[in-house]
């Protein structure tokens, strides 16, 4: 008769504890509590009952909203001010990360491999607040410093998605084409890039989310949109008009998040 071998949670209690998890933990829980004591944090001022009444006072005067019809309608051209920006961005930015992951894939050397990678680390690196502000200083105050930010940021972000993607990618079918006597264009155009195009698709819809509320809070640094609004009204103190900005807000994103999910989920059958 064989033996009963033993399952794995039983190998694993027979094996002892995991030494590296043990000193993982350790370190992320001895971290966390020199960052407090670093910060000095007084939680206790926080919660204090004088804090506790200024804080409920300040929420307090954001009620109720600014609903009248002049101010919804400025409200309104700037939601979709902010949408176009985001939008715009994300465009550019797939166009650019989409060429410069095809030699970020490897496909045209080693040497524009790496002179590729550095250029989508470096774009990714410097946040869109960062990006905004350089542009404000380039391009001047207003949504087009902003659709610059978000496309060089999100540039660095899908030139590395689209070319992980890319390198994943069976060869198979472009090099059939290409042994058929097939262009390198037209064997890219109908071997891969039909297999890599629902995950890019995906992945831009994703990031354009994430773009929605980042042209929301672009305009703190002159961006245009809601967020230049809602700065404009928090420094005059004006409560009432930041409020509906930002109910404004609060719309846009989830009508945004709600049709791009769906959209996701239809071609989850493609790249699944």
């Amino acid at each position: 008769m064989n033996p009963v071998q033993p399952t794995a949670s039983e190998r694993a209690r027979a094996a002892g504890p995991c030494l590296g998890c043990i000193a993982a933990t350790s370190a992320v829980a001895i971290a966390v509590v020199a960052s407090f004591i670093y910060l000095g944090i007084d939680f206790r001022a926080l919660f204090a009952r004088e804090s506790i009444a200024a804080m409920a006072k300040f929420i307090a005067e954001f009620f109720p909203p600014d609903l009248s019809p002049a101010f919804l309608a400025k409200t309104a051209w700037g939601a979709l001010q902010t949408l176009a920006m985001s939008a715009l961005g994300t465009l550019l930015a797939m166009l650019g990360g989409a060429a410069l992951a095809l030699p970020a894939s490897g496909r045209f050397g080693l040497a524009l491999r790496q002179a590729s990678r550095f250029v989508l680390n470096f774009l990714r690196s410097v946040p869109e607040l960062v990006w905004a502000a350089l542009m404000v200083l380039a391009a001047g105050l207003g949504p087009f410093a902003g659709v610059l930010a978000l496309a060089l940021h999100t540039t660095g972000v899908f030139g590395r998605l689209f070319g992980e993607t890319l390198e994943n990618v069976p060869e198979a079918p472009e090099r059939a084409l290409l042994d058929a006597g097939g262009g390198a264009v037209a064997a890219f155009a109908y071997g891969s890039l039909p297999l890599v195009w629902p995950q890019w698709l995906a992945y831009t819809l994703y990031r354009w989310e994430m773009n929605i509320r980042m042209a929301a809070v672009l305009g703190f640094v002159g961006a245009g949109g809601l967020g230049q609004m809602l700065y404009f009204h928090l420094s005059l103190f004006q409560q009432a008009q930041a409020s509906t900005v930002i109910g404004a807000m609060f719309v846009l994103v989830f009508i945004v998040d709600s049709a791009s999910s769906r959209l996701r989920r239809g071609l989850a059958p493609a790249y699944a």
